[in-house]
């Protein structure tokens, strides 16, 4: 085997989340300008928006699957493909019926992406450094939403929208030919019957005196008996799949994806123009990147439970702040603020910690399959928010932040009475707890 940085393995890892990020995020200012060359209505501006995220609920609900049968690394480079073809077909599509068409396509390799990054991470990193590592995924999420912010703005004067679009298929072409450089995942590859080379990945990874302790944890795991999809409703991982798609689900109800995919036009209904809108976002994007790169420093230093709590409160007294406040011009600023507010609390907590927690609790054998199962969950309810936020946004204007904020308090009793605590934990010693819980009850 060729000797490749840890380093470069973790970037290239994650560098599908930036095509994450910057594929549901240019739509924000995209949005604004696709609406008056085609002429859409409030519920198709919806469609638009929204059909990568039907694509996303296909790819997610496919990956885990393959990923398990094929390989994490395989199901990468089609993903990477499938983003580069998508990008080039949104950006020459002639009216909305082919743009959605092709945002569908798009959409089946973010939910792909969606899904491998956090599953790969998970495996790749120690468990001391796991919860940092993963983060990774959110910082590339954040700096792609970001990098389309900015494209946005780049290109607002001018109104090319296609343009923002179509520049998605240069980092999916850099990701391409980056996963060729990638090893597999030493897990896969055990379960596999590859231990040795498993071995020398971990080794290459930095885990020389553990490889050979890991590697005997890894068979173990694997020499589980499973039945694949059906496991996964199984009395013992039970636990694990209500904290997978409970987090997912709540990701989404507290109303995250309003603010990344709708700022400009939030921002536009207190009285910023087009252009003024889209700097604000770009403003709310790089506060996104900054608190993310805060998140990826402590991720390891404070249990998952306490900071999504504290993210719970924080995002409640923000979306409280824009429910009261997002009424007039006069209250653009505070709605930055809150906005800004929302997102800090946001990127600390639930940003990351939701990706990171469903490449953790499941089992080996079925994690492929139980992560895929999470990330439909979270676009299966992004697609719900998405497709009705503009209308209710008409329908009962900022009332909608309070739902939202409802939502975030609900999160609150969720994650107090049914997440599981998993930092610092090794990967095998969750999924024995799992099963010795189980063994008791």
């Amino acid at each position: 085997m060729k000797k490749i940085s840890g380093k470069l393995v973790y970037f290239f890892g994650a560098l599908g989340g930036l095509l994450f990020g910057y594929d549901t995020g240019v739509i924000s200012g995209a949005i604004l300008f696709i609406e008056t060359d085609m002429k859409l209505t409030p519920f198709a501006q919806g469609i638009v928006v929204s059909a990568i995220l039907f694509g996303a609920i296909m790819g997610a609900a496919m990956i885990g699957y393959f990923a398990d049968r094929f390989g994490r690394k395989k199901m990468v480079l089609i993903s990477a493909f499938i983003f580069a073809a998508g990008a080039i077909a949104s950006a020459l599509s002639p009216n909305a019926e082919i743009l959605i068409f092709s945002r569908i396509i798009l959409g089946v390799a973010v939910g792909g992406a969606s899904a491998l990054v956090p599953l790969y991470l998970a495996e790749m990193a120690p468990a001391k450094s796991r919860g940092t590592l993963s983060t990774l995924n959110q910082l590339m999420i954040t700096v792609g939403i970001l990098s389309a912010y900015i494209v946005n703005l780049i290109f607002a004067d001018a109104g090319l929208w296609q343009v923002m679009l179509g520049f998605a298929a240069i980092p999916a072409i850099i990701l391409f030919f980056g996963t060729l450089l990638l090893p597999e995942s030493p897990r896969w590859l055990v379960c596999k019957g590859n231990a040795d080379e498993a071995f020398n990945i971990l080794k290459l990874l930095g885990n020389a005196r553990g490889a050979k302790k890991e590697i005997s944890e890894i068979k173990a795991a694997c020499a589980k008996d499973s039945a694949g999809f059906s496991e996964l409703f199984a009395r013992w991982v039970r636990p694990a799949l209500i904290v997978g798609v409970g987090l997912a689900i709540f990701q989404q109800l507290i109303g995250c994806n309003t603010v990344i995919y709708y700022a400009p036009t939030i921002f536009a209904s207190v009285g910023l123009g087009n252009s003024s809108a889209i700097l604000s976002t770009v403003g709310i994007g790089v506060v996104n990147v900054l608190v993310t790169i805060i998140a990826l420093i402590i991720m390891d230093k404070f249990d998952r439970k306490k900071m999504l709590i504290t993210g719970s409160i924080g995002m409640t007294l923000s979306l409280l702040t824009l429910g009261v406040f997002s009424n007039g011009a006069s209250s653009a600023y505070l709605v930055l603020a809150a906005c800004a507010a929302y997102i800090v609390f946001f990127a600390l907590t639930w940003g990351p910690i939701m990706w990171i927690m469903i490449g953790e609790v499941f089992p080996l054998k079925i994690r492929g399959i139980g992560v895929g199962v999470s990330s439909v969950a979270n676009w299966t309810a992004n697609l719900g928010v998405a497709l009705m936020f503009p209308w209710l946004l008409s329908k009962i204007g900022s009332q909608i932040f309070i739902i939202f904020a409802a939502m975030a308090v609900l999160s609150i009793l969720f994650v107090k009475f049914k997440v599981i605590e998993t930092r610092g934990r090794s990967l095998e010693s969750i999924e024995k707890s799992l099963r010795t819980a189980s063994s008791k009850k």
